[in-house]
């Protein structure tokens, strides 16, 4: 048996089979994604924009919110834009580098992982309003919101650190076409000659943790913000404070949802189409539809937006 004193990688580049089946129908999906993928962006760097000119928004919860749509646009622009060549023929868009690769797959895995962090911050938030108003200002302060901010981040960065080091020493021997539009952990171990069980444990035991610690702060920040709630005698004011919740317990529900079917398991996917449906969900549909949730819900946001894009505010400056 020969040694393994090197990364085994005869792989160099990796082929997306992306939507193979839907070859006829390719420029009505580039159409499409490439709608979802502009209006995704369009949605977030207006929220962007608007909480950081209207001072009225200056608030916690509005200052993760900012973070948050950072997120989806580096989320979408690390998988759409390479899925979208490979729809129209581009040049190599099919072709990923190895390298290339394992980068795509770290920071997909590092923004999804501080997405989930970030939405436990924000659950946390909603708790100290709902359950502490008197205290939120100590309690939920800029120099904590700072803070909180940044350790999402951080433990996020670090969430795929040691998965993507397993994955290195993995050997690519061929085939190289992965069947996926992006380079995702499942139809890649599909790829790999070597044992894959260490990886896929490790795998399992990272997403395990990420998922239950932040649905689990989420959760009981939700538990407490119920009990409140069902102490509150007026209709009207348990109404008004629900519905502070509404649009972040919608987000909530929607991106784990997803996320805990495609990332809980032990075993490579057995139906990688459904998979990939799956997969455009969480990671191009969710991303468009969570600013709606977000603005549309909300009607600070909406006066904000109008506010900024209204032709009188343009005139008075």
């Amino acid at each position: 048996m020969q040694p393994h004193t090197q990364n085994w990688t005869h792989v160099t580049e990796f082929v997306m089979a992306g939507f193979a089946g839907a070859h006829e129908a390719r420029f009505l999906f580039f159409t499409l994604f490439l709608t979802m993928y502009l209006f995704t962006l369009m949605e977030n760097l207006a929220i962007i924009l608007v909480v950081g000119l209207d001072h009225r928004l200056w608030r916690p919860m509005y200052f993760f919110l900012t973070h948050m749509s950072c997120l989806e646009i580096g989320y979408t622009s690390v998988t759409v834009p390479k899925m979208l060549a490979g729809f129209i023929g581009v040049d190599g868009g099919k072709s990923i580098s190895y390298t290339g690769c394992l980068s795509q797959l770290f920071i997909f895995t590092f923004l999804g992982a501080t997405e989930c962090f970030l939405l436990a911050a924000m659950a946390y938030d909603r708790y100290v309003a709902i359950c502490m108003p008197l205290r939120y200002g100590v309690l939920v302060s800029w120099g904590t919101c700072i803070r909180l901010a940044g350790a999402c981040w951080l433990v996020g960065f670090l969430t795929p650190i040691l998965p993507i080091y397993f994955l290195s020493q993995l050997t690519f021997c061929g085939p190289n076409v992965v069947d996926h539009f992006f380079c995702d952990v499942s139809p890649l171990l599909a790829l790999s000659c070597s044992d894959v069980t260490l990886k896929e444990t490790t795998d399992f035991l990272v997403s395990l943790m990420v998922l239950l610690v932040s649905s689990a702060v989420i959760s009981v920040s939700y538990g407490n913000i119920i009990w409140t709630l069902l102490h509150i005698r007026s209709a009207a004011e348990r109404r008004k404070a629900f519905s502070t919740c509404a649009a972040h317990l919608t987000v909530v529900s929607l991106f784990y949802g997803t996320l805990f079917f495609m990332y809980v398991r032990t075993k490579v996917a057995s139906s990688i189409n459904f998979n990939k449906v799956v997969s455009v969900f969480y990671s191009i549909v969710t991303p468009m539809l969570n600013p709606l949730i977000y603005s549309l819900r909300n009607k600070e946001v909406k006066g904000a937006l109008s506010r900024a894009f209204s032709l009188k505010s343009w005139k008075g400056q």
